[in-house]
């Protein structure tokens, strides 16, 4: 079955895999390579999804899903930023 993976990291990779029935979103992504060109990607951080719904590694995949490799989004406050609505 076909699958999709997509993650935009310090490199945006979008893949197209072709994967077997049963098969686990962590297989699908071992299986992929996109660990080898995304080194950045820590499957022990990194929250995963599929259509922005959250799932574990050892969710079973239905044909067409996307699998989505979600960074850690931060922010930085800056001095004058203390998160407060100002009337002025």
């Amino acid at each position: 079955m076909r699958v999709g993976l997509i993650y935009a990291g310090e490199t945006q990779v979008m893949l197209q895999c072709h994967v077997d029935d049963n098969t686990t979103v962590g297989d699908a992504i071992e299986s992929s390579g996109i660990l080898r060109m995304c080194q950045d990607i820590d499957l022990k951080r990194h929250k995963i999804g599929i259509y922005g719904r959250f799932v574990k590694l050892d969710n079973v995949l239905k044909e067409g899903d996307r699998i989505e490799i979600y960074r850690k989004i931060t922010r930085v406050l800056d001095d004058d930023d203390d998160d407060e609505d100002d009337d002025d």
